[in-house]
C-alpha cells in the first residue's frame, strides 16, 4: 500500500510576511507531496480538529480553555510567540488531530507521516517556542486511553531540545523520551528527557550519525515498544537560520533512513512528524521537510516488497 500522509489545508494559517515562524512552507510541502507524487495516485488523509477532550488528556485544561476561547494571556502568547487568533488555535488543532491520525495509520501500515507536527515546546501548563499544543504527546495519551498502545518510544531528532514533550512525560514509565539536539540552542532552561545528547556547535554529517548510531539499536531493544514517534526536525542543516549542527542535506536523508530502517525491520510502527525547519526561502525549506516523506515511501515500498 501507499505511504499513508496526512494534512490540512488549515496547517497554513496567516502570519505577517516578516514574522520569523515560516508558515507558508505546510503549504509547500503538501504541493511538493504532489508535485512528485508521493501520494501515489492517492489523496491525503485529511484529520479532524483535534477536540477539547483529546488535548486536555496531555495539557492542563485551564490552558486549551484558553486557547480555544482567545483568552491566552499576554505573557504566554509572547512566550509562544503567535497572535493567538482563531485560525491560529485551529491550526495547532488540525496538526495535533493530524498526529493522532498519522499514530493509527502508523498502527495499520507499520508507517505513516504527517505534513506538520513535532511542537515538542509545548509543555503541559502552556505552549512556547512556536508550539501551542504538544501534538506528540496528545497523540500518544489518545491513544493510549484508547488501549491501543501501552510502550511509547519517542525519538525527536530536531535541533531544539525537546522541553515540552519531557515535561509532560516526566516519570512516566511507558514513554521513553530522546532527544537528540544542539546543547547550546535553544530552550536555555532544558527540561531532562529520559535520555539526551546535546551535541556541540558545527557536529556534522559524521559526528552526528556515530552518536545515532551508538544509541538507537538499544532504545529500540529497551522495551517492546507498541509504537515509535519520529521528529524529523530538518533545522540541524547547515544553511538553517536556526541549526548549529552543520548537518548537509545528504546528512539529514542519511539520518531519516537509519530511523526509519532500524525501526521497521524490528516490526515497529512508526509515526514520522515534520519537527522544525526555518529559511526565507520557502520552496528550500520544503524541500528539506520532504526528505522525511520520500525516504518513508522508500522504505515502505521495500518493507512491503
Amino acid at each position: 500500500m501507499p505511504l499513508p500522509i496526512v494534512h490540512h489545508p488549515a496547517y497554513c494559517a496567516d502570519l505577517p510576511a516578516n514574522h520569523r515562524f515560516p508558515m507558508d512552507k505546510f503549504r509547500a510541502v503538501a504541493d511538493l507531496i504532489r508535485a512528485e507524487s508521493l501520494l501515489d495516485g492517492r489523496s491525503f488523509f485529511r484529520p479532524r480538529p483535534a477536540p477539547f477532550e483529546w488535548i486536555a488528556l496531555a495539557h492542563d485544561p485551564a490552558y486549551v480553555d484558553q486557547v480555544f476561547n482567545g483568552k491566552v494571556p499576554a505573557k504566554i502568547a509572547r512566550e509562544i510567540g503567535f497572535p493567538l487568533r482563531a485560525d491560529i488555535a485551529l491550526r495547532a488543532r488540525c496538526a495535533t488531530g493530524g498526529t493522532v491520525l498519522t499514530g493509527y495509520l502508523a498502527l495499520e501500515h507499520g508507517i505513516a507521516c504527517n505534513t506538520a507536527g513535532g511542537s515538542h515546546h509545548a509543555r503541559r501548563l502552556h505552549g512556547a517556542g512556536f508550539c501551542v499544543f504538544n501534538d506528540v504527546a496528545v497523540a500518544i495519551r489518545v491513544m493510549q486511553a484508547d488501549n491501543a498502545i501501552r510502550k511509547v518510544l519517542v525519538l525527536d531528532l530536531d535541533v531544539h531540545q525537546g522541553d515540552g514533550t519531557a515535561d509532560i512525560f516526566r516519570g512516566d514509565p511507558d514513554v521513553f523520551t530522546f532527544s537528540m539536539h544542539s546543547q547550546k540552542n535553544y530552550p536555555v532552561r532544558k527540561v531532562p528527557s529520559h535520555l539526551d545528547i546535546g551535541l556541540p556547535d558545527e557536529t556534522g554529517d559524521e559526528g552526528y550519525m556515530k552518536s545515532l548510531r551508538a544509541v538507537l539499536p538499544d532504545l529500540l531493544e529497551r522495551e517492546r515498544w507498541d509504537i515509535v514517534f519520529y521528529n524529523a526536525g530538518v533545522d540541524p542543516y547547515e544553511h538553517d537560520r536556526l541549526g548549529r549542527l552543520k548537518l548537509s542535506r545528504d546528512g539529514l536523508r542519511q539520518r531519516d533512513r537509519y530511523v526509519i530502517e532500524k525501526a521497521r525491520s524490528q516490526g515497529l510502527p512508526i509515526a514520522g512528524v515534520l519537527g522544525g525547519g526555518y529559511s526565507t526561502d520557502i520552496d528550500e525549506l520544503a524541500d528539506r521537510h520532504v526528505t522525511l516523506h520520500r525516504t518513508a515511501r522508500v522504505v515502505a515500498a521495500k518493507s512491503q516488497g
